[in-house]
């Protein structure tokens, strides 16, 4: 990332918009602007193929693993606004597992890029069923997007939900249904 480009595109843009970059309270945003977009598009800096291959175990294991109800905030690329939610990701091995940790990460390298739901939905599900090779891979997104909220349509409640399913997830309706029952699981 070149912050120094993006400190004079805020500077730029602050002017454009009527303000004067050089009043008090605005002299140290295009400072703090880079650094936030350094901060939450720091997913461009990791490989999530190669951070998700360091945690892989070779296991007997045939039955579904769910992480779910993983937070995550994303920025739309439409808009430059943040949309928000949590994140449900279920694979059933076959003869690979892959640390706990790893699932939220790869949700948040692929969160923290400008995005739109859909392609991040489908590049968490395309990442673990590529390096785990499993029977199948599950996810379900539910974002509330900022664009949707402040500006255009102004639906605070409305939310995105998303999904992408591979493998047995796809084509078997029982792995599907199991799935959607443990999201269901402890809800009320």
């Amino acid at each position: 990332m070149n912050f120094e480009e993006l400190e004079t595109a805020v500077h730029t843009l602050l002017g454009a918009i009527g303000e004067d970059p050089q009043r008090r309270g605005l002299r140290r945003t295009p400072s703090r602007v880079a650094a936030m977009f350094g901060e939450i598009l720091d997913g461009y800096q990791i490989d999530p193929a190669e951070f998700v291959a360091e945690a892989v175990s070779e296991v007997v294991y045939d039955e579904m693993i769910m992480v779910k109800d993983i937070e995550f905030f994303s920025m739309c690329e439409h808009h430059l606004l943040p949309f928000f939610g949590r994140a449900h990701v279920a694979y059933v091995p076959d003869a690979k597992i892959i640390g706990l940790s790893k699932i939220p990460r790869t949700v948040d390298i692929f969160a923290h890029r400008l995005q739109v739901q859909e392609r991040m939905t489908q590049q968490i599900a395309d990442t673990l069923n590529e390096i785990l090779a499993p029977q199948g891979v599950g996810v379900i997104v539910e974002g509330t997007h900022f664009c949707a909220m402040m500006r255009g349509v102004k639906k605070q409640q409305a939310r995105l939900v998303t999904s992408a399913m591979v493998g047995s997830f796809k084509s078997n309706p029982a792995t599907r249904q199991e799935f959607l029952a443990l999201l269901e699981m402890n809800k009320g």
